[in-house]
């Protein structure tokens, strides 16, 4: 418990101090829902939202003498909204090709615990002496080392299954909803996330380890990729220490990469665009027969799927099927999102969709 007469707002920078202070309070000056991100200080520090903080704020203005205190009140549980897309969380869209969404799936990454070196002190400030054998930070580096340990934990489970059909696992069985049925926040805007913000969705262990069915590609599937992108054959050994040349003559389609998402840009000229994709599904679990599902979150969008239904009998069978979409002209930049969804009795395959007028 600490006396506090320092008031800091994190992105202005103003501090307001007063006598005896011993203690700081350290609040964001944008309300983004919950989100609030520990910083380590050399004093005992506070971390409020703006709510809190202009609350604060208004009472320091009209009381001269005006003081406070703070006590831990331990771990809380069950806060919610949670999980939420953090502000710092990467986003879509993918500069270099509208063909495939990113980001890809989103993991833990507010406020991560994890083992600390000795070599530095808990604030990174080489005038802070401390050190500590844990500490807590915040980024996308830190949801990677989750998906990461999901991944190879999925690996010792399948150890067959090829990088491609662990990253299918882990999208398609990602979860973009709560537990009352209301989609996943952006803790940005406030409003539910779209694929440019969580892609598939938040990471779900368990059901990635029996997805049902994968997307799987194959090296040589992305190198193909690579030439639908007019990528050169000297630009290509840069990445693929091989002998692989692009074809002369052969219609690559950057459509057909087996992704577990699906980016689709259109042209903005006037009329109807009708574009196809090509997927291939291959069964790793148990017999099923499974029925697609699409969602268009706008009017100017039609999806149609072939077959709509799929019976896989044995383990590792493939179905091939094609999504046809049909599209009304939008301005530049316009973007609207999507989902296709194949379910059976047992597994719910999802893939997120991004539209995009350029």
């Amino acid at each position: 418990m600490c006396e506090m007469g320092l008031f800091s707002d994190v992105q202005k920078g103003m501090v307001v101090k007063a006598a005896g202070a011993v203690g700081m309070i350290l609040a964001n000056t944008v309300y983004r829902l919950k989100e609030l991100e520990a910083n380590f200080q050399l004093l005992p520090t506070v971390v409020v939202n703006k709510r809190a903080r202009d609350a604060i704020k208004s009472y320091i203005v009209t009381n001269h003498d005006s003081k406070a205190k703070f006590t831990f009140q331990g771990t809380k549980l069950g806060v919610q909204p949670s999980p939420i897309v953090a502000s710092f969380s990467s986003r879509g869209p993918n500069p270099d090709t509208p063909y495939l969404l990113k980001p890809d799936i989103i993991a833990p990454g507010v406020n991560i615990l994890a083992g600390w070196t000795g070599k530095g002190s808990p604030t990174k400030l080489k005038d802070d002496p401390r050190r500590v054998e844990f500490n807590t930070l915040s980024g996308t580096s830190m949801a990677c080392p989750h998906v990461s340990g999901v991944a190879v934990l999925i690996k010792i489970a399948h150890p067959d299954w090829s990088p491609a059909a662990i990253q299918s696992a882990l999208m398609t069985t990602a979860y973009n909803k709560y537990k009352n049925g209301k989609e996943l926040l952006d803790v940005v805007t406030g409003k539910p996330a779209t694929p440019f913000g969580l892609g598939a969705g938040h990471v779900d262990p368990v059901s990635a380890l029996d997805p049902g069915l994968v997307y799987n590609a194959s090296t040589h599937d992305y190198l193909n990729f690579l030439c639908a992108l007019n990528y050169s054959t000297s630009d290509i050994r840069t990445l693929y220490d091989k002998s692989f040349e692009c074809v002369k003559g052969r219609n690559y389609r950057a459509e057909d990469l087996n992704y577990p998402s699906f980016g689709v840009p259109f042209p903005t000229t006037s009329g109807r665009t009708i574009v196809k994709y090509t997927r291939t599904l291959t069964n790793v679990g148990t017999p099923e027969t499974y029925k697609v599902s699409t969602l268009s979150k706008t009017h100017a969008v039609k999806i149609v799927v072939e077959p709509e239904e799929l019976t896989f009998k044995t383990k590792n069978e493939k179905k091939v099927y094609t999504v046809t979409f049909t599209a009304t002209s939008k301005p530049v930049g316009t973007a609207r999102f999507g989902r296709l969804a194949w379910s059976s009795g047992k597994y719910v395959v999802n893939s997120p969709i991004a539209f995009e007028w350029l």
